[in-house]
């Protein structure tokens, strides 16, 4: 999988190269790339941004240095998927990441200041698919750590990224329900036990356990989840 991202803070990335993602970068398994949005500015200021026509608060960036950024990453392969974080978008969801998972490219442009000019999304459907997607009803000062957390969660779901891939068979969301509770040793710590069930060696049991923990703690912390799968 090839990733690109557009940004005027590229240091943001840096942790990219670190932990799985780092390893499957090394070993060619993700092709990510981090790019400066102002290396396509053409004033010796370099500005990526103006005011906004109608008035109002802030500044919003302009389009040239994006249609002229994306011109040459989306070019690396045909249509590829564009993300841009945005409150505004649909919702981040552990579906959304293994759909994304399975995309050949995808280039995720990080807005700032007051947002993109809108033209930007509607030139950048001419190149690719274009998704809006948020990680949830708040703002950000940017697109970059939304970025961040969705190259995380959709890079670890592309094969030979995680080493055991039974690992993320059972993680939270993965059904619909949140992940149980996890243990190791020793068995008693600061007077507290780890469940009998658990040192049991019955297979049987410790899966009904875990599965019924499952619903216990989605009833518990996430109910809505619960009434989603009800309707």
């Amino acid at each position: 999988m090839r990733i690109d991202v557009l940004s005027i803070f590229p240091s943001y990335f840096d942790g990219l190269t670190l932990s799985l993602l780092g390893k499957a970068r090394d070993a060619g398994i993700l092709d990510l790339n981090v790019h400066d949005l102002r290396d396509w500015t053409s004033d010796r200021h370099r500005t990526v941004d103006d005011t906004p026509y109608g008035g109002g608060a802030g500044m919003v960036m302009k389009p040239e240095p994006w249609g002229l950024a994306l011109d040459e990453v989306a070019a690396a392969t045909e249509r590829p998927t564009i993300i841009f974080p945005s409150p505004a978008g649909e919702v981040f969801t552990q579906a959304t990441a293994r759909d994304l998972a399975t995309r050949e490219h995808i280039v995720f442009g990080c807005g700032r200041y007051e947002g993109i000019d809108e033209r930007v999304f509607e030139y950048a459907a001419a190149l690719g698919e274009v998704r809006l997607i948020s990680l949830g009803d708040y703002v950000l000062n940017g697109g970059e750590v939304a970025t961040m957390a969705m190259i995380e969660a959709i890079g670890r779901l592309v094969p030979g990224v995680v080493g055991n891939p039974e690992s993320l068979v059972e993680e939270s969301h993965e059904d619909g329900l949140l992940e149980y509770p996890s243990y190791t040793k020793p068995a008693v710590w600061r007077e507290r036990a780890v469940p009998e069930v658990l040192l049991s060696g019955n297979h049987a049991r410790i899966a009904q356990w875990r599965r019924d923990q499952q619903f216990e703690r989605t009833r518990a912390r996430r109910p809505d989840l619960l009434a989603d799968d009800a309707d």
